[in-house]
């Protein structure tokens, strides 16, 4: 194998791993601001897949091109879950936390069953097969276009954060809520103003990715898993850490089909997560507590 080809593929493992960036962000900034964990963040990036799938094949639109309807879509049922189910619950213990959102996702699941079956959706874009030249390095646009649209929006969260009024008070309610509280800042709306976000994150990841991947309704288990492995890493609550270990998993995903097999790289991503918790359990951008 020349080394042209293994740039190739790390390149296109950095470019899937962006993607996955996106997906992690919805869910470090869910528990980041609100303190709860979304135990059905799979479940709604799978239909969100769906929904890309459903429009392209259903009205030929290009699920880079649905992503903002799909995103739109997500965000209002993240906010409407939030302020009408999640909400009572996020005082209460954390087992009863998990168990509604487990049910939550249980829905989903079954409602993807009823409405779609068992099999698997894939999307093919008149540009699946292209691929830019880069020398003797090949990109494939899939994941090219994938990944700049997934740093697109990424960014534009990032500066809704650092640049608005609104984001700047969600980010006072995560700092200090008792102070946020004091100063009269609406901590219901900011919540699920925080919860529709990264809803939202999760449907625009989930679009982009049905270009990557092919869809079931069970896939949601795995993307969640792959989310909390991507925060885990990158550190809990961390936005920026949520961006790097989506590229670190998604490198480590192109060496594990480089050096053994595609259906091994759970095995290098699970492998570089216990050693992140053995010497920096943090953590690549999380605090010490």
């Amino acid at each position: 194998m020349t080394w042209d080809t293994v740039a190739s593929i790390l390149i296109g493992g950095a470019l899937t791993g962006l993607v996955y960036s996106l997906m992690a962000l919805g869910l470090s900034v869910i528990f980041g601001v609100i303190r709860v964990v979304n135990f059905a963040h799979g479940e709604m990036m799978t239909l969100a897949m769906f929904a890309g799938v459903f429009l392209f094949t259903g009205g030929g639109l290009d699920p880079i091109l649905s992503l903002p309807i799909v995103a739109g879509t997500l965000f209002i049922l993240g906010y409407a879950l939030q302020r009408r189910l999640v909400e009572p619950f996020i005082a209460r213990p954390e087992h009863e936390q998990f168990i509604l959102l487990l049910a939550v996702a249980i829905l989903l699941v079954n409602g993807l069953l009823l409405a779609f079956g068992p099999d698997a959706r894939s999307v093919t874009v008149d540009y699946a097969f292209d691929s830019f030249e880069l020398g003797p390095i090949f990109i494939d646009k899939v994941k090219a276009y994938a990944a700049g649209v997934g740093v697109l929006v990424a960014a534009g969260l990032l500066m809704f954060f650092r640049y608005t009024r609104t984001g700047k008070a969600i980010r006072a309610c995560s700092d200090n809520l008792m102070g946020a509280q004091v100063v009269g800042l609406n901590i219901r709306r900011l919540y699920a103003l925080t919860f529709g976000l990264g809803v939202a994150c999760v449907g625009a990841a989930g679009c982009l990715l049905s270009l990557l991947v092919d869809v079931t309704p069970m896939l949601g288990p795995e993307l969640t898993l792959l989310a909390f492995v991507i925060v885990i890493i990158g550190g809990l609550g961390s936005m920026m850490g949520a961006l790097l270990g989506g590229i670190v998993v998604g490198l480590s995903e192109a060496l594990a089909g480089l050096l053994i097999v595609p259906s091994m790289k759970s095995m290098f991503s699970f492998g570089l997560l216990i050693l992140i918790l053995a010497f920096r359990p943090q953590g690549l951008f999380g605090k010490r507590t």
